[in-house]
């Protein structure tokens, strides 16, 4: 019974890391619609700042991410220097007092940069922006990168959460994805982290991936658990070679099917539950005390382009090629060809390309489907008071699908909508229900579970 609900309910939908999803920006939010928004940013509101890093050293044949491989420096000194400007550019059109809360480095790896590159970034943004004293400030790294000076740096700027994609640790699945790691390897990182005062690490781990079985998954789960980091993410990987060209060296009759992938889910997680760590949405994991935790617990639970968060920033500001900002008005994309990035950050900072407005409906839309994603149900109270126009339209269309629900993943419970122990693994399938661009996206996703 449940491998036929797997199989119906694993059809591809969107992450929900933003709504309208990115398939939904268009070029008429440009450099002058974007400039107009980040004006309108006063002291009173808190940022988030996020800076993409678009190289690598090694390019990872499972990453979905927007970077490229170099064996040189140089193309990655000419973007810092673009960089610079853009934040300068950026940092201009902003508010000085408005109090930067968190900043996190993607990439890419970050952890590629020079140490002294490293530090003269984040000069760069103290020099533009103002950090809250009790700004969180977070890397994204590669143990592969990373040796004495650069852990320094690293403490230099300020690093209060080390993040480590480790996906598997199993050497055949590491070579069938071109991710060689030890062991080793991360846990030095993550003791080099916490030897320099750093407080939070987070792992990510991959189920999905090819030659990946549960014993060997497990083998790898118990690892990570090892390291005692604060937090874990737990992904499905997302195989998606018509987006991501590399992707295509990935042998697909190596990969898991989904009845497999959801059984390799739900055993990490047992085992992660077991461990002591609490469950965070629908992918992530984390101590009890850890801030992701405690927001999930208090209903603050916040998702933006990074995933789960507990950043409460008014406005998150993308910086670098391809990144995504998202602010009061409406989300906003830099321009992705690091050449051309380069090009338009040289002649005045301002860099996006596409972007979108967001309508009322679209508020009410994206907060419906944040709360199912985060807490797996809302209040149509809550729903009233912050959208009374579209209320009515939201509870006809919980009610409908609870309606029509037979595999019993939902309910509705007195004023709220809710999601069952057995609708929970599916919260993407659900959150779907509510999105009324789906339909007429050009986007293709990854599957569901």
């Amino acid at each position: 019974m449940q491998d036929n609900l797997v199989q119906r309910l694993s059809s591809p939908v969107p992450r929900y890391t933003s709504y309208p999803t990115a398939p939904h920006f268009n070029e008429s939010i440009g450099p002058e619609v974007y400039s107009d928004w980040l004006a309108s940013l006063s002291a009173a509101n808190r940022l988030s700042l996020y800076v993409h890093i678009p190289y690598c050293d090694r390019l990872c044949w499972f990453c979905a991410c927007h970077t490229k491989q170099t064996l040189r420096y140089e193309p990655v000194e000419a973007y810092l220097k673009g960089l610079h400007a853009e934040i300068g550019g950026i940092g201009g059109r902003v508010a000085k007092d408005a109090p930067v809360t968190a900043l996190h480095f993607g990439g890419g790896s970050p952890t590629l940069l020079r140490p002294d590159d490293m530090r003269a970034l984040k000069t760069c943004l103290d020099a533009n922006f103002t950090f809250a004293d009790d700004a969180e400030i977070s890397v994204e790294m590669d143990p592969n990168d990373l040796d004495d000076e650069r852990h320094d740096a690293l403490a230099d700027i300020g690093m209060t959460r080390a993040s480590l994609g480790i996906q598997d640790f199993d050497p055949k699945v590491q070579k069938a994805i071109n991710r060689i790691q030890t062991f080793e390897q991360t846990r030095g990182v993550v003791e080099a982290a916490r030897v320099r005062g750093v407080r939070s690490v987070n792992c990510d781990i991959l189920y999905g991936l090819p030659f990946q079985t549960m014993e060997t998954l497990g083998e790898t789960v118990r690892a990570v658990i090892s390291l005692a980091p604060d937090r874990i993410a737990l992904f499905g990987y997302a195989h998606v070679p018509w987006m991501k060209k590399h992707q295509t060296m990935i042998d697909e009759a190596a990969l898991p099917g989904v009845v497999e992938r959801f059984g390799q889910m739900r055993m990490a997680a047992e085992m992660l539950l077991a461990a002591g760590y609490e469950a965070v949405g629908i992918d992530h994991f984390a101590l009890p005390a850890d801030r992701l935790a405690v927001a999930a617990r208090n209903g603050t639970l916040r998702r933006n382009f990074q995933g789960y968060t507990d950043d409460q920033a008014d406005a998150l500001i993308g910086l670098g090629a391809s990144a995504i900002g998202q602010l009061p008005q409406g989300y906003i994309q830099n321009m992705p060809a690091t050449s051309e990035y380069l090009r338009r950050a040289a002649e005045g900072g301002i860099v996006a390309v596409r972007g979108y407005a967001l309508t009322e409906e679209d508020r009410a839309r994206a907060f419906v489907i944040e709360r199912v994603m985060c807490d797996f149900g809302f209040s149509f109270a809550d729903v009233a008071t912050r959208f009374p126009a579209f209320s009515r339209l939201i509870r006809a269309e919980a009610n409908a699908f609870a309606a029509s629900d037979r595999d019993g993943l939902c309910r509705i419970e007195g004023d709220c909508f809710l999601l069952t122990a057995t609708g929970r693994p599916f919260a993407r399938t659900v959150a779907a229900v509510f999105d009324a661009h789906l339909s007429s996206g050009r986007g293709r996703h990854s599957m569901a579970v």
